[in-house]
């Protein structure tokens, strides 16, 4: 059996994180619509992590729409979403009819400035009711100490989401995100939550790698920008 690829490396260096915390497992279920985040199922040979945005779009990175072997653009429908999966059942399943990659996205290449394009919109080929599964919305690029959660699969995880709580926002800035919470291969495309108790989260950024930073592991997520709602609107 081929293992599941998903997450790219990169190092940073000449930043401090002091103390800050690296985020705290918790139960998934703790979150309020928890299932709008799920699996990426591509073509049987690698997996990441998407969320549920609207009823037909999911969210993810846009280095997961490339062969990590050969870098050629992966076949849209080759690829299922299946939405809170958690063992072996998920609430909803569909496949994905188009992808649209950020314009300035150049596969290949790694760190902070690339992480501001490293997102993804999929339209799935029939949409999931909103009886069924709620979309998660979308929120601002969080500031800087502010605290954020970061629900992914990964290769640890590959059937059951794992939910990191309270991470610290290292650094905000245009170009990325920076967080305390750890990923793993598979995590790509994870979203970076703002949590509200007894409320559905907010989306406000999305995984795109880990990295180092002052020797210990922090995660690069892309803000969401304008550009997210034009690659809405291309996908639709």
């Amino acid at each position: 059996m081929r293992r599941f690829l998903g997450i790219a490396a990169a190092v940073l260096m000449g930043f401090s994180t002091g103390e800050a915390a690296a985020g705290q497992p918790a139960p998934v279920q703790s979150v309020p619509g928890w299932e709008a985040v799920g699996r990426l199922n591509i073509g049987g040979k690698a997996m990441c992590t998407a969320s549920l945005i609207a009823p037909d779009m999911v969210l993810t990175a846009a280095h997961c729409m490339y062969d990590t072997r050969n870098g050629q653009a992966v076949n849209p429908r080759s690829i299922k979403f299946e939405a809170g999966l958690n063992g072996f059942r998920a609430k909803a399943s569909r496949t994905v009819a188009k992808a649209v990659v950020h314009p300035g996205y150049r596969h290949g290449r790694t760190g902070q400035f690339q992480t501001v394009t490293d997102i993804a919109v999929l339209r799935l080929a029939s949409p999931i009711s909103p009886d069924v599964i709620r979309p998660l919305a979308l929120a601002a690029t969080p500031e800087r100490g502010a605290r954020v959660d970061v629900m992914s699969y990964s290769r640890s995880h590959e059937r059951s989401p794992r939910l990191q709580t309270a991470c610290q926002v290292l650094v905000a800035r245009q170009n990325s995100l920076i967080t305390t919470c750890r990923v793993d291969l598979g995590a790509s495309g994870s979203p970076v939550l703002q949590t509200r108790p007894g409320r559905a989260p907010r989306l406000v950024s999305v995984i795109s790698s880990k990295a180092r930073m002052g020797g210990k592991g922090v995660s690069l997520a892309a803000p969401l920008g304008h550009t997210l709602q034009t690659l809405i609107r291309q996908a639709g």
